[in-house]
């Protein structure tokens, strides 16, 4: 991602530093680079990090609690709607899903990490097992 200088309204490509910012989804989730998802492990401290995955024991984001998406909704009522929710998997498909299941349900912090377990682990960020 390339940075506009103000004054350059043609749409020509300015040099400078890159900036990553975390996207809004349309369905009321954050999407986290995994950056972002470390900064905010690090200062949101009610964070409940989930792991939809069934191979949490493979290997899992450090505090993170494992609820495979299969029984998610039957743990939706036990979970606290004030928290902040992280929610990963090892595949797209199933945070997706696992993080619009919490904004279904009335969940107004959800994020998801971008790419994933596998861009956490790439960005070499610890791992717990």
């Amino acid at each position: 991602m390339h940075r506009l200088h103000p004054d350059n309204y043609t749409g020509r490509r300015q040099p400078g530093p890159v900036t990553t910012v975390s996207v809004m989804t349309t369905s009321g989730y954050t999407d986290l680079t995994p950056a972002q998802a470390k900064d905010l492990i690090a200062t949101e401290k009610e964070l409940i990090i989930i792991d939809v995955s069934p191979y949490y024991a493979n290997g899992h984001l450090p505090g993170a609690i494992s609820i495979p998406l299969d029984t998610l909704d039957g743990k939706i009522p036990t979970l606290d709607k004030t928290k902040t929710y992280l929610v990963y998997c090892h595949g797209d498909a199933p945070s997706i899903s696992g993080a619009q299941k919490l904004v279904d349900a009335g969940f107004m912090k959800v994020y998801r990490l971008a790419g994933n377990y596998a861009a956490w682990v790439s960005a070499g960020y610890p791992v717990s097992t």
